[in-house]
């Protein structure tokens, strides 16, 4: 059985809407008194990670994943690196959380964006909170990419969708991963975008594969019957994610609920 005093640390997963089974995942981490001392987040899982690390509640986080309009957040930007700008996601963290820096996190916080450049993962420990989750939001095609400290950063899943290696390389031997990749619905394309998204989406749970340890705790939730960009899944997908941590957070001693193979 896990020593929960020490505290793990904790990756979050990329996958649009499917990201609010993280907030479910949340409420069983709390639910079952485990903490968590360094987080580790792409894309929405940079989003969701951002706001709990810096003190937002369990449910505060899921007033506001009720209350997003997220064809909202969509800004027409037309330029020669992408369709939209997602410079409403600024304005969002600018809202809920403040104009802050990563460093200031009450939680380390790591977010994990791509150098579009050279292709490698940028891990962003420090500057301004709400254009390091722009970058790490930015499906390339789809939203411009970001300049910070001189790179032009795109979304970190094309490196690392579930940054348990990121919380590795600092030496953290216990971890909670929530991965997203399992199989979920995808629509019949009906537009250049939902073609983008939908072969950005099988990229993602390609090169999704983790190795993980003896110490590692894989929470996948089954989100077979969703689609990851239909918003009023939202309850029942937190739900999922709820019910999903707390089968695995309660029996711990089964390895049998943490296998890696078990996600693929």
């Amino acid at each position: 059985m896990m020593d929960k005093d020490d505290g793990y640390g904790l990756a979050l997963s990329g996958g649009a809407i499917l990201g609010a089974a993280h907030i479910g995942v949340l409420k069983a981490i709390e639910k079952n008194d485990i903490k968590i001392n360094h987080i580790a987040g792409t894309s929405i899982g940079a989003v969701v990670g951002a706001l709990y690390a810096f003190g937002k509640s369990t449910e505060e986080i899921e007033d506001l994943a009720h209350s997003i309009n997220f064809k909202a957040l969509l800004s027409i930007s037309l330029t020669k690196l992408g369709l939209f700008s997602n410079v409403k996601i600024a304005k969002f963290i600018h809202e809920h959380i403040g104009d802050v820096k990563i460093e200031d996190a009450p939680i380390p916080l790591r977010i994990i964006t791509t150098d579009i450049t050279d292709l490698e993962k940028v891990t962003i420990t420090k500057g301004n909170l709400a254009q390091a989750l722009m970058a790490s939001c930015a499906v390339p095609g789809i939203f411009s990419p970001i300049e910070f400290d001189d790179k032009l950063l795109v979304d970190g899943g094309l490196v690392e969708n579930a940054p348990l290696q990121t919380l590795k390389e600092l030496g953290i031997e216990k971890t909670i991963t929530v991965c997203l990749a399992s199989r979920h619905m995808h629509r019949r394309p009906k537009n250049l975008i939902e073609v983008i998204m939908n072969s950005h989406s099988c990229m993602l749970q390609m090169l999704n594969k983790e190795s993980c340890g003896e110490n590692d705790i894989i929470i996948a939730p089954n989100l077979e019957r969703f689609n990851a960009f239909k918003s009023s899944e939202i309850e029942n997908i937190t739900e999922v994610g709820y019910i999903e941590g707390m089968r695995v957070l309660k029996n711990l001693d089964d390895k049998s609920t943490i296998s890696c193979g078990s996600i693929y």
